[in-house]
C-alpha cells in the first residue's frame, strides 16, 4: 500500500508501509476509526512497528482508509440502488406486456359486442327473431366466459391467477394427505388472486410509493369477509431465506406469541404442507387473546416464485388436539407470500394477510379494533416488509449503529422488552400467572417466575423472592391521538410517575434507534423502534429502588398516521443478572380506535407527522390531522411489574393498586388537557388575531393574483384556511428568505411545529436539484406578482423528501398595498417514506 503525505507531494515522494505495520494500522482502524492527535501518538508508541512514521503520516493513511470505507459502502449502496430498479423495470415491461394483452382483449370483446347489437337491431332476415336473439346471447356468453378467463393472466401489480392455477372443483374434505393437497391448492389459488389480482376490492394506501429505497404499497379490503390487508415490495434476499424468516413469525411480529409446527409432510408435486397451531397475544386487558389452526403449504411455481399459503381448517378439522382456555379461536382466511427472484439478488414479495376476528365476541366498544384493516396493514402486513428491510440493510452493512452496538443485539432487546410486556397484558395461566380481575384495577402474580429468578441466581440475595406481581388497567380516552399522549409521557415522566420526581433527576442516553442508511449517523432513524437507557438517579417512588436504571422501549411515538398503535414500555435492568431471567417491562399501549381511513380521508397521506407541543400562543394549530375528525376514540392500557417477597406480598398488592390508580389519574387529567388544547378554539389574544388577519391578507392576495377565490364556499373563512389540504408556506420579502407563516398542512409537509417555523432555514428545505432553480423561481414572483411552478421535491426539517405535482406563488400584501411576504401553495403533496 502506497500513501502520498501531504507534505511530499511537491518531491513526489511516497510512504510505503509494511504487511506488518497495515496489520496494526486496520486493528486500529476497527477500534477508533477518527483518533485524535493524542491518540495517533499512543498509536506510535503502543505499537513499535509503527516506530519510524511520523504522526502526521498516520493521520493521512486513517483519512484515506476512511474515505476508501465510504466510496465501498456508497458503491454497494449504488449497486443495491441499481439491483433494484433493474427488477422494477423489468416489472414494469411485465405489467406493460399484460395490459396490451388485455387492452387487444377487450379490443376484441367490444368488436364482437357491436357486431351482435347491430344484428339484434337491424332484425332482417327470415330467421325467428327470438331464435336470432337467443343464438347472440349464446355467442355473447360463451365470448364473455372466453373474456373472463382470459382477464387474470399473472401480474405483479395488478393482475390474477394464472391459467395453470385455475380453480377445480375441490375433492372431498377429509384428513387425508390427499384431502388436505386438495385444500392447499385451493388456498393456493385463492390465495394468488387476493396478492396479485382483485379477488378483494383493494384500496391503496396513500403516501406509499415504489421504489428502491422505500418500504413499498400497501392496500386495504373495503368491504368483504373479515378484514385483509395487501403489501408488496422488493429485498435484496434470496426467496429461500425471505420464507424462512416471515415463517418464523414470532421472531419480527411482537404480537405473535407462539408459532408451533404440529405436523409436516412432503407432497407429490414438490412442495410442503405444514399443519400450524399459532398464538396471538390479546393487545389489551379488555379482550381475550386468539388462536389460529391452519394449513401452510409451500410450493414453487412454473415461474420460479416461491409461494407460502396458508388458512384455517374448518369443518371436521376445526377441533385440533391443542386448545388453550385462555384463548378464543379466530379464522385465517387464505394468505401467504408470494417470492420471485430478480436479477443481482433482489426479490420482489407480495404479502396478504385476510384474518376473521370474530369481533361480535369482544365488547362492542373495541369491535372497531378487531374489524380495522388499517390495523392489521399496520401492525402486521407492513410490519413484514420493515423486518425483511431491516435484515435486508443490516446484511450488505448499510444500517449503522449509533455507539458501536450490534442490530441484532439491539433487536433482541426490543423484542424481550416487547414480549414482556405483551406477557404482563395477558397473564396467560400456563405461564404461571393467577388473576382476581375485581375492581378497576387487575392484580396478576405469578411465583413460577419468582422461582425461577431464585434458582437461576442461587445465594442469599433471592432467598425471599415470592413472585412476580401486575398490576395493570385499561380506559377508554377521546380526542387525544396516540403518538401525541406517548411522546408527552416519554418526555415528561414526572407528570404521571411520581410528585418527588426533580426536572434534572432523569437523563437519558439515547443508545440506538434501528440504524440510519447510506452511511450517515446524523440521519434520521429509518425504523421507528427508539431504545434509550434511563439514569434514575437518587430516586426512588416507593415502588422502584433508588438509582435504578431503566431499559426503555418507545414506538410510534412520531407517527401519526390514522390507526397506529403508540406504546413506551420499560424494564428496570441490573448488569449483574443473568440474560435467561426474565425482563419485568411496565409501560403504556394507546390503540387507536376509529382508523379514520374512509372515503373523504383516502384523499390525503397517512404520512403526515404532526405534533402537539408548546404554549398557548406558540403552539401548533390546535387540532391534529384526524380521519375520524373531531371525536377521536382509543383504549389506553397500563401495566405495571413489581417484585415481592414473601413476608410482604399483601403490602405490596396494596401499594401497587394505589400505585396504578394513581397513574391513571394522572393520565386521565394529561389526555383530558391535550384533548382540550386540540379541540379548542384559538384563543382571542394579540398573536391570534394577528394571525387571523395575515391569513386574509393571504386570501385577499390570492384572488387579487389568480382572480379566484381562495376557497369558494367560504371566501373569506380563516378556518378554511387552516385546515385546507393544499401546504401553505410564508417567506419573507429578504435577500435571503425566511419563514414567518404557514396552515396546518404547511406545518405538517414540513414537519415541524408553529413555534419551531420560525428558525427553520429556508436554504435545508431544497435539494441539490431544487437549490438551482430556488431563487430564480423566487425571482420571478417578485418581477410579475406571482408564479406557477412545476412539481418537484422539498425537503421536511427531518430531512424526509415531500414530492408535490404542482405549486403556486405569489405576493401577499397588507391593507396599505404594501408586500409583506411571498406565499407558497403546494398542492398534491406527499412524504416519501
Amino acid at each position: 500500500m502506497k500513501v502520498k503525505d501531504k507534505s511530499d507531494f511537491d518531491t513526489g515522494k511516497y510512504i510505503r508501509y509494511t504487511p506488518e505495520q497495515v496489520e496494526a494500522l486496520e486493528r486500529v482502524y476497527h477500534e477508533c476509526p477518527k483518533p485524535s492527535s493524542i491518540r495517533r501518538q499512543q498509536i506510535v508508541r503502543d505499537y513499535p512497528v509503527l516506530g519510524n512514521i511520523e504522526p502526521r503520516q498516520i493521520k493521512v493513511w486513517f483519512q484515506n482508509r476512511r474515505c476508501r470505507e465510504k466510496q465501498r459502502k456508497e458503491t454497494s449502496r449504488l449497486q443495491s440502488v441499481n439491483s433494484s430498479l433493474t427488477a422494477m423495470n423489468k416489472i414494469i415491461m411485465e405489467e406493460n406486456e399484460r395490459l396490451t394483452k388485455h387492452s387487444s382483449q377487450l379490443a376484441l370483446e367490444n368488436q364482437c359486442l357491436r357486431q351482435q347489437l347491430q344484428q339484434i337491431r337491424s332484425g332482417g332476415g327470415a330467421a325467428d327473431p327470438d331464435k336470432k336473439s337467443a343464438a347472440a346471447a349464446d355467442r355473447f356468453n360463451d365470448q364473455s366466459a372466453l373474456a373472463l378467463a382470459d382477464r387474470s393472466p399473472d401480474s405483479e401489480v395488478t393482475g390474477g391467477v394464472p391459467q395453470h392455477l385455475a380453480i377445480t372443483p375441490q375433492s372431498p374434505r377429509d384428513s387425508s394427505p390427499a384431502g388436505l393437497l386438495s385444500i392447499a391448492e385451493e388456498t393456493l389459488n385463492s390465495f394468488l388472486a387476493k396478492a396479485t389480482g382483485t379477488a378483494v376490492d383493494w384500496i391503496q394506501i396513500p403516501g406509499m410509493k415504489p421504489g428502491p429505497d422505500s418500504i413499498g404499497t400497501a392496500a386495504i379490503s373495503h368491504a368483504g369477509a373479515g378484514i385483509a390487508a395487501r403489501a408488496w415490495g422488493l429485498v435484496e434476499l434470496e426467496p429461500i431465506r425471505v420464507a424462512e424468516i416471515l415463517k418464523d413469525r414470532p421472531s419480527w411480529l411482537w404480537d405473535c406469541r407462539r408459532l408451533e409446527v404440529v405436523g409436516s409432510f412432503p407432497t407429490p408435486n414438490g412442495g410442503t404442507l405444514e399443519l400450524v397451531y399459532t398464538q396471538m397475544y390479546a393487545p389489551t386487558t379488555l379482550a381475550p387473546a386468539r388462536d389460529f389452526w391452519t394449513l401452510r403449504y409451500t410450493i414453487f411455481l412454473e415461474d420460479r416464485s416461491l409461494a407460502v399459503c396458508e388458512r384455517s381448517l374448518t369443518g371436521i378439522h376445526n377441533k385440533p388436539a391443542i386448545k388453550n382456555g385462555d384463548f378464543e379461536r379466530a379464522e385465517m382466511l387464505p394468505s401467504g407470500f408470494l417470492i420471485r427472484p430478480y436479477e443481482g439478488g433482489v426479490s420482489s414479495i407480495h404479502v396478504v394477510d385476510h384474518w376473521d376476528l370474530e369481533s361480535w365476541k369482544v365488547l362492542e366498544v373495541l369491535r372497531p379494533l378487531y374489524e380495522s384493516s388499517v390495523i392489521l396493514a399496520q401492525r402486521v402486513t407492513l410490519g413484514a416488509l420493515h423486518h425483511l428491510k431491516r435484515i435486508s440493510q443490516e446484511s450488505s452493512g448499510e444500517v449503522l449503529m449509533r455507539g458501536g452496538q450490534q442490530p441484532a443485539a439491539l433487536r433482541a432487546f426490543s423484542h424481550r422488552i416487547a414480549r414482556g410486556f405483551n406477557d404482563a397484558v395477558n397473564a396467560f395461566a400456563e405461564d404461571g400467572w393467577t388473576s382476581d380481575g375485581g375492581d378497576d384495577v387487575t392484580i396478576s402474580i405469578n411465583t413460577a417466575l419468582g422461582a425461577k429468578a431464585a434458582g437461576a441466581q442461587g445465594g442469599d440475595r433471592f432467598c425471599a423472592f415470592g413472585g412476580i406481581l401486575c398490576a395493570k388497567s385499561s380506559m377508554l380516552l377521546q380526542n387525544v391521538p396516540a403518538a401525541t399522549l406517548i411522546r408527552f409521557l416519554r418526555e415528561h415522566r414526572s407528570e404521571w410517575a411520581g410528585v418527588n420526581i426533580a426536572s434534572d433527576s432523569v437523563s437519558t442516553l439515547k443508545i440506538g434507534g434501528y440504524g440510519t442508511s447510506k452511511g450517515n449517523a446524523d440521519e434520521e432513524c429509518l425504523f421507528p423502534e427508539l431504545l434509550e437507557v434511563i439514569k434514575m438517579e437518587g430516586y426512588g417512588n416507593g415502588m422502584l429502588p433508588k438509582d435504578t436504571v431503566l431499559l426503555q422501549l418507545c414506538t410510534g411515538y412520531e407517527d401519526t398516521a390514522s390507526g397506529t398503535c403508540a406504546q413506551l414500555v420499560f424494564a428496570p435492568v441490573d448488569p449483574a443478572v443473568s440474560n435467561d431471567i426474565p425482563l419485568l417491562p411496565s409501560g403504556f399501549r394507546v390503540i387507536p380506535l376509529d382508523n379514520g381511513l374512509d372515503a373523504s380521508a383516502l384523499s390525503r397521506t397517512l404520512d403526515l407527522t404532526s405534533t402537539l407541543e408548546g404554549s398557548a400562543d406558540g403552539g401548533k394549530f390546535p387540532d391534529d390531522f384526524s380521519g375520524s375528525g373531531g371525536n377521536m376514540r382509543s383504549v389506553l392500557t397500563m401495566a405495571f411489574q413489581f417484585v415481592f417477597e414473601a413476608h410482604n406480598r399483601e403490602e405490596i398488592i396494596a401499594s401497587a393498586r394505589q400505585y396504578v390508580r394513581n397513574v391513571m389519574v394522572s393520565v386521565q387529567s394529561i389526555a383530558m388537557a391535550l384533548a382540550s388544547y386540540r379541540l379548542s378554539p384559538p384563543q382571542q389574544g394579540p398573536k391570534q388575531q394577528e394571525a387571523k388577519i395575515f391569513a386574509l391578507q393571504i386570501m385577499r392576495s390570492y384572488r387579487a393574483s389568480f382572480n379566484v377565490e381562495f376557497n369558494e364556499s367560504q371566501p373569506e373563512s380563516t378556518d378554511a384556511f387552516w385546515h385546507d389540504k393544499n401546504a401553505i408556506l410564508c417567506c419573507t420579502w429578504k435577500a435571503i428568505p425566511e419563514f414567518i407563516f404557514a396552515n396546518r398542512a404547511g406545518l405538517e409537509m414540513m414537519e415541524t411545529t408553529w413555534r419551531d417555523l420560525h428558525s427553520l432555514p429556508y436554504e435545508r428545505t431544497f435539494d441539490a436539484t431544487g437549490r438551482e432553480t430556488a431563487y430564480s423561481d423566487f425571482a420571478q414572483v417578485i418581477h410579475q406578482g406571482y408564479a406557477y411552478l412545476h412539481g418537484g421535491i422539498r425537503l421536511s426539517s427531518k430531512g424526509h423528501p415531500v414530492t408535490y405535482d404542482r405549486a403556486m406563488a405569489w405576493k401577499v400584501f397588507d391593507d396599505d398595498g404594501a408586500v409583506v411576504c411571498i406565499a407558497f401553495m403546494f398542492t398534491d403533496w406527499s412524504i416519501v417514506a
